[in-house]
C-alpha cells in the first residue's frame, strides 16, 4: 500500500455491510502442523498457523470482531511507507462479524471456502469478502501464511514478521517454494476442519464434499498449486495473481475463474502470459474476467480502507464499486459450482457491471 494522502481523515474506517441475510460470526484458530518443518524457519519443530473463520450465525452477538491488532496495523502501514495517519488506525476498523457466536446450519450441510491473501498481506485484508460470503451461508477459512505476512499475532502474544520478505532474490524458485508451502498449509487446514473432534466447535457443519478456494495475488497463484495437490478442492479462483508453477496437463479438470485487472491481465499482454499458460491446462469449466479501472489492491480491503482515509492508490474505479464487483462474481462462481444454482452473471457481459469484460484467450479479445 503506497499512496498519497490529504490531511482530512475520518475517525475510523469501516467495512461495507454484507449483502446476505444471515448474521455473521467469526473466530480464530491456532494450529500446529508437526508433520513438517516450517519452510522459512528450518529450526522450527512445527509449522504454526493462524486461521480466521467466518460463518453464518444463529444471531448477532454483543462484540464485533477486531479487524486487526494495533501492532498489525502499524506494521502494515509501515510496509506501505505511510506515516501520515496514526499507526493504529486500521485496528479501529468497524467490522460486521461478531465474535464466537453460535453457528447456524445442519450437520455437514454448509460449503467451505478457503481464502489465501497476497504476499506480505495479513489474512484480515480479505475480511469484507469473507463476511459477505458468510452472510450468504458459507463457512470461510482465511489462512495466515506465517512469515509471509507483515505481522502474524499468536494467542501467546508473539508477533512474527515477514521473514520470506528478507530473501534477496525472489526468483521463480522462490515463488514455487511459496506456492508449495501454501498448498501444504491449505491441506493441513482442511484436515483440521474436517477431522473428528476438530478444534472448531462448528466444524461438523462443514460439508466435506463442497470445499473450494480463492486467493488474491500470491494467494491466487497458490490456489492453483493447492488444487493440483488436493482433490478436496472442487473449484478455485485466482484474483489478480501471477502464476508461477505450471500445472500438469489435465490435473485441473475442475472449475476455475481468473479475475483480474484489465490493465494487467488482458490476454496478449506480457503480464498475462502465465494465465495463458495455465488456461491451456484447465480442462473443466473456466472463465477469464477483467475489470476496467481496477488496480491490484482493488480486490481487497486495502482499497476500501485507503479510500476512507483519503489515500490515493491510483485506481479509477471507486473502492466500494470494486468490492461490489469482487463480491458479486466470486459469490456467483461459488453458488454455481458448489450449490448448482444457475448464474447468468457468469454467462456473459452484464448490464449492471459494465466494468467487467469476458475474455476470449484464443483471439486476445475481451468484451
Amino acid at each position: 500500500m503506497t499512496a498519497h494522502t490529504s490531511s482530512d481523515t475520518p475517525a475510523a474506517p469501516y467495512l461495507p455491510k454484507p449483502t446476505g441475510t444471515q448474521p455473521v460470526g467469526t473466530t480464530s484458530l491456532y494450529l500446529r502442523d508437526t508433520s513438517r518443518p516450517d519452510p522459512w524457519v528450518a529450526e522450527a519443530d512445527a509449522r504454526e498457523l493462524m486461521v480466521s473463520l467466518w460463518y453464518p450465525a444463529k444471531s448477532t452477538g454483543k462484540q464485533r470482531a477486531q479487524y486487526m491488532t494495533p501492532m498489525e496495523s502499524e506494521l502494515l502501514l509501515k510496509e506501505g511507507g505511510i506515516t501520515s495517519i496514526p499507526y493504529d488506525t486500521f485496528s479501529k476498523t468497524r467490522t460486521n462479524a461478531f465474535t464466537d457466536t453460535k453457528p447456524a446450519g445442519r450437520k455437514r450441510s454448509v460449503p467451505l471456502i478457503v481464502l489465501s491473501p497476497g504476499f506480505t498481506k495479513p489474512r484480515s485484508v480479505l475480511t469484507a469478502l469473507a463476511e459477505d460470503l458468510a452472510s450468504h451461508g458459507y463457512v470461510v477459512a482465511s489462512i495466515e501464511h506465517t512469515y509471509e505476512s507483515v505481522a502474524t499475532t499468536f494467542p501467546d502474544g508473539r508477533v512474527t514478521t515477514c521473514l520470506a520478505c528478507e530473501v534477496p532474490d525472489r526468483t521463480e524458485t522462490f515463488w514455487k517454494k511459496l506456492d508449495q508451502g501454501r498448498a501444504a498449509d491449505v491441506s493441513f487446514v482442511l484436515d483440521e476442519l474436517t477431522r473428528p473432534h476438530s478444534k472448531w466447535s462448528g466444524a461438523s457443519l462443514i460439508d466435506p464434499s463442497r470445499i473450494t478456494m480463492a486467493g488474491h495475488s500470491a494467494g491466487g497463484a497458490s490456489t492453483l498449486a493447492a488444487m493440483a495437490t488436493d482433490t478436496r478442492l472442487r473449484a478455485g479462483i485466482d484474483i489478480d495473481g501471477l502464476t508461477n508453477d505450471p500445472i500438469p496437463d489435465t490435473v485441473l479438470s475442475r472449475p476455475f475463474l481468473f479475475l483480474g485487472r484489465q490493465s494487467n491481465f488482458s490476454p496478449g499482454m506480457p503480464s498475462a502470459r502465465s494465465w495463458e499458460r495455465e488456461w491451456q491446462h484447465l480442462t473443466g469449466w473456466k472463465c477469464w474476467l477483467v475489470v476496467t479501472g481496477a488496480v491490484h489492491a482493488s480486490f481487497t480491503d486495502v482499497a476500501i480502507l485507503a479510500e476512507q482515509i483519503n489515500l490515493d492508490i491510483g485506481a479509477d474505479l471507486p473502492a466500494t464499486r470494486s468490492m461490489e464487483i469482487t463480491r458479486a462474481y466470486t459469490r456467483a462462481f461459488f453458488d454455481r459450482h458448489l450449490r448448482e444454482k444457475p448464474q447468468p452473471l457468469l454467462d456473459g457481459p452484464s448490464t449492471p457491471y459494465p466494468e467487467v469484460t469476458f475474455c476470449a484467450v484464443e483471439t486476445h479479445t475481451c468484451a
